[in-house]
């Protein structure tokens, strides 16, 4: 160093106050993240494993059905016949023999098909290349909280139209087109709707198909509960414009749903779509499970184990529903679910069955509160309760201790 040269500063003392670097932030959460609600079942599942709580509450397959030593030796039978490949990255829109079994297994025909990471990807994945903010979609009034949650996320505003015995009120959405309304979708649960159990009769079915053509909306079907019937024979396919029709099928009701394996099938230019939107969120759906999959909706047992499906939830139904009677008389309203997973109570106009879970919870018994599948009505009186887990006692025990619960007036 030089005799002129002025002695060293650390950089702190250089700069003044006005310019003195501050601790980074954390960044701030984009618009879109910033309006995410959490799930309202979600945290209620949380509350409902607390010891000795009955829960009424998840929509959750019975775990004590699930076929694990069958899906075991299937698992393992495929890593040691295919283990390199099943392990490797795959195909983002599924493997080509995983298509073809399940193409076949769900009645879809020559249709187009991609393997999603469950049926929740593949509706987020819908809403995604199909909805732009401010679009509007055709609901129930009530709805599947995932699926009001997968359009907010992208913007799309949810027209609900009532649900009756026979599913979705297509008059009303008539009226409505003949009227200017101009939906871009229309998103229906063809068979026992999740909260209402409601199937949509095929009459209603083909004219909604019919409105879709002639409007130019397309209809999503999302149909996950399509095999658990338990009054009537399976459920029949109705035509629809195969130009203006997304299906979503799933195995998580019938085999497991942490294997995660979904499917569209649809027009081609819009799975194409699809298939470019899931290669940047994960690639492509496991190979092993989508194996493991493909393998159990083929073997020997499955016809045996959807028949065990069928009679478990069909006693657990007619259980809650005698307990419900039994508990309520005339306080309550409910239809006969064909299949599916739920009964949907209506309690009246003069019920709050938000304030009412706060004493259920107190009492051991948690369900869902109406208000968690609201679009446009108030759907405080209702409440969603699902039997697919608990035993026939522990429904029965939990009906009892949600009237010993309640505010009725």
């Amino acid at each position: 160093m030089s005799a002129e040269s002025p002695p060293a500063e650390s950089t702190s003392r250089l700069l003044t106050p006005a310019t003195r670097l501050t601790p980074p932030q954390i960044p701030a959460l984009s618009d879109r993240a910033s309006t995410l609600g959490s799930s309202a079942i979600r945290d209620l599942l949380a509350q409902a494993a607390q010891p000795g709580m009955i829960s009424l509450a998840g929509g959750l397959p019975n775990p004590d059905l699930f076929p694990v030593h069958q899906l075991a030796e299937i698992a393992a039978d495929a890593l040691r016949r295919d283990g390199r490949q099943l392990l490797q990255y795959g195909l983002t829109g599924g493997q080509p023999e995983t298509k073809d079994v399940l193409r076949e297994h769900f009645g879809l025909g020559d249709q187009q098909l991609v393997i999603t990471t469950g049926s929740q990807q593949g509706l987020d994945l819908l809403a995604r290349i199909l909805l732009n903010p401010g679009d509007q979609v055709v609901t129930s009034d009530s709805e599947y909280l995932g699926t009001l949650q997968a359009l907010s996320a992208h913007g799309a505003v949810a027209v609900g139209f009532p649900v009756h015995k026979d599913g979705l009120d297509v008059a009303a959405l008539e009226d409505r087109l003949a009227a200017g309304f101009r939906p871009k979708v229309a998103y229906v649960v063809p068979h026992f709707h999740n909260p209402t159990g409601a199937t949509l009769s095929p009459e209603r079915r083909k004219q909604l198909h019919a409105l879709s053509s002639r409007y130019g909306f397309v209809v999503i079907e999302d149909d996950p509960y399509r095999e658990l019937f338990y009054d009537s024979n399976p459920p029949t396919e109705v035509d629809a414009d195969a130009d203006w029709t997304i299906r979503l099928r799933s195995t998580s009701k019938t085999l497991a749903p942490g294997l995660r394996i979904g499917v569209v099938s649809g027009p081609r230019r819009i799975l194409d779509a699809v298939t470019i939107a899931k290669q940047s969120c994960d690639l492509h759906t496991s190979s092993l499970n989508q194996a493991i999959i493909a393998a159990a909706v083929q073997a020997p047992w499955f016809d045996e184990h959807l028949d065990l499906l069928r009679s478990n939830y069909g006693k657990k139904r007619s259980a809650m529903l005698g307990a419900l009677s039994a508990a309520f008389g005339d306080e309550v309203k409910v239809a006969k679910p064909a299949g599916g997973m739920f009964v949907w109570a209506d309690f009246g106009s003069n019920v709050d069955t938000a304030d009412w879970l706060k004493d259920a919870l107190g009492a051991g018994v948690c369900f869902v509160p109406g208000s968690a599948f609201e679009v446009g009505r108030d759907l405080s009186g209702y409440m969603r309760l699902s039997f697919s887990t608990a035993t026939v006692d522990g429904i029965t025990e939990g009906v009892a201790r949600l009237a010993k619960s309640a505010r009725l007036g």
